[in-house]
């Protein structure tokens, strides 16, 4: 395999999500998509492949990020293993599933849902809206449901959970370090159903670029994970000493800005 000009960008993205997806908890995702997205159309690629590849190949690289940043997160004490037992199921079951109806939506459909959800996202951030001190997290069932809801849409838009997750527990008055670490940790099966998902949905489609493996372009892949998990812990560490309500409030710009950037690249 020679290399390609466009993998200096590759390495570049790596570093970029790995610290923010260790600083605020996400998987990297909203980033990782619309910069993919952008950077394969520029490559020549199939524009009826582009937002599909860019979804997951986000997911795969996911994986090794949540590794690193859980991990990060871990050794800080900041992970919820209580609430990760009950709310994995759900996310499992529901990432998996969004996988499927994520495959049978054309390019430029699906890339307008993930500009519109990350936009709420951000604004989500910029509102900062406080819980109500009573509020506390849902039971069993509760949590396995929510999990679902978080797996699904994490699969639709390729994200770790961290935009919803983080916001859910917040909201029920878990400590936002606290969030943001456990985060991390619901990230990981968010990324396995999701990369396993893609790969099976994207397993014979034509018109596929050379070094793919279903919807998860490899080069892109390995470049992104490779850099990423030695920025994630930075970023972890970081969490810890910031003021984590100016930084999501930087991070909802960027994701708004590369959303609109990756929605020109499609439709201009």
């Amino acid at each position: 395999m020679e290399f390609d000009v466009w993998w200096l960008s590759y390495l570049a993205l790596g570093a970029f999500v790995g610290f923010f997806a260790g600083l605020l908890g996400v998987g990297g995702g909203g980033i990782m998509v619309p910069v993919l997205a952008s950077l394969f159309v520029a490559q020549g690629m199939p524009r009826d492949n582009v937002v599909h590849l860019a979804l997951g190949t986000s997911m795969a690289a996911i994986v090794m990020t949540s590794i690193a940043s859980l991990r990060a997160h871990h050794r800080h004490g900041a992970v919820r293993w209580d609430i990760v037992r009950f709310i994995a199921p759900g996310i499992l079951a529901g990432t998996f599933a969004a996988t499927f109806v994520a495959s049978r939506i054309e390019s430029k459909p699906l890339a307008i849902f993930f500009a519109c959800f990350m936009a709420y996202v951000s604004l989500q951030m910029l509102a900062n809206v406080k819980p109500k001190p009573s509020r506390e997290l849902p039971g069993p069932v509760g949590m396995s449901a929510v999990g679902a809801g978080i797996g699904g849409i994490s699969a639709l838009v390729a994200i770790g959970g961290g935009s919803l997750s983080v916001p859910f527990m917040t909201w029920c008055n878990v400590k936002v370090h606290h969030a943001i670490g456990t985060s991390a940790a619901i990230g990981l099966p968010i990324a396995l159903a999701g990369t396993v998902g893609y790969l099976v949905n994207g397993w014979g489609s034509t018109g596929m670029p050379a070094y793919s493996l279903g919807f998860i372009y490899l080069p892109a892949l390995v470049l992104i994970s490779v850099v990423s998990t030695w920025t994630a812990p930075l970023g972890a560490r970081l969490a810890h000493r910031l003021p984590v309500a100016v930084l999501k409030k930087i991070f909802a710009g960027v994701l708004m800005l590369l959303s609109a950037k990756m929605l020109h690249a499609l439709f201009f």
